[in-house]
């Protein structure tokens, strides 16, 4: 007897999801050009109108912030460098936690830009050999092993620091002129540096996220915290019709159509499956506890949001946000930038 197929009309979520991730970028260009006059402040020796330093720079400095958290939770002080960057990677941490991966597709610049060229190389492959990519498995888990090797790498090295080896490193010259470093790194970009970031613009239009699948350290935390999270999305097997949209349409190539719970470090809850499902109620997000419930779907955005403003806002609001690191310190710092490595005191 042929399945009764109630159809799902639940709006999607995708709108939603892509005026998140514009206003994040937005957000992000807006602390990229604020971050610029600063550092030309610092060009001209302090003569130029003073521009304040944009704390929200410190998002780009994710391993002095997980020293920042390991130093946090052995001595229970706030650093005073980069105080903003341990309270954005808490609320990434925390969204980790209750929404999985869903940093990765609703907040990251960079996944929302590998997201836009991914979608354009996949239209491209799509229309010359009418299926979407799919790295093959002997090559796609050797490769994904790559990010973790990255991740344990680092992990090792912080958490083998003790309380005052993590001090000396954030009050180093280098942790405190880092920021600007990077954004020499890009604004004075060297042929090498300018290759290799073509060479990945490439692989993204190829092979989907190529760098947030294979490489990204950051992502493979995000991806282990979310195992533990919550809210995962489920498919009713007594409704599902098997038409396989739900695969299609997950840019992770999960086989979201042969599980009963989508548990992957790899699904980044973007949604996409389970707005292409045709039928109502068989693919939805549900909440493990404190009881088993469906969720609405838009709420996922809304949830992210106000974990993210919460804690940076405690940040703020507790004077943890801006750092206290003198004018004078880093006009003095700037003037021997070319000669402070990681080897600095």
């Amino acid at each position: 007897m042929a399945k009764k197929i109630k159809k799902n009309t639940a709006p999607p979520v995708q709108k939603y999801r892509f005026w998140i991730q514009i206003f994040f970028a937005l957000l992000t260009i807006w602390i990229g050009v604020q971050f610029h006059y600063f550092v030309r402040w610092l060009e001209s020796g302090g003569a130029a109108d003073f521009v304040n330093r944009p704390p929200g720079a410190e998002a780009f400095l994710p391993i002095s912030s997980l020293m920042s958290l390991y130093y946090f939770l052995q001595t229970g002080e706030i650093h005073h460098v980069h105080p903003a960057g341990l309270f954005i990677f808490v609320a990434i941490i925390s969204i980790s936690l209750i929404f999985g991966k869903s940093f990765c597709s609703w907040v990251c610049p960079i996944g929302f830009l590998s997201e836009l060229i991914g979608d354009s190389g996949e239209k491209i492959y799509k229309k010359i050999f009418k299926k979407k990519f799919v790295m093959p498995e002997l090559l796609d888990y050797p490769l994904r092993s790559l990010k973790y090797l990255l991740l344990g790498f680092f992990a090792y090295s912080i958490f083998v620091m003790s309380a005052s080896e993590l001090n000396k490193f954030l009050n180093s010259p280098y942790n405190i002129v880092a920021d600007i470093k990077l954004y020499y790194f890009f604004a004075e970009i060297s042929g090498f540096s300018l290759t290799v970031i073509a060479v990945l613009f490439i692989l993204s239009i190829i092979i989907r996220n190529f760098w947030c699948r294979y490489l990204c350290p950051y992502g493979a935390l995000l991806g282990i915290l979310s195992i533990f999270s919550p809210v995962k999305i489920k498919r009713k097997e007594s409704t599902c019709i098997d038409c396989g949209l739900c695969y299609t349409a997950c840019p992770s190539n999960i086989k979201v159509d042969k599980v009963k719970t989508v548990i992957s470090d790899e699904c980044t809850t973007c949604l996409n499956c389970v707005d292409a499902c045709p039928v109502a109620d068989t693919l939805v997000v549900e909440t493990a506890f404190p009881k088993k419930k469906k969720l609405d779907k838009k709420y996922i955005g809304y949830g992210i949001l106000a974990i993210y403003f919460l804690v940076t806002s405690i940040g703020y609001i507790s004077g943890n946000w801006h750092n206290d690191v003198p004018e004078k310190t880093y006009l003095e710092l700037y003037r021997s930038l070319n000669s402070i490595d990681h080897t600095t005191d």
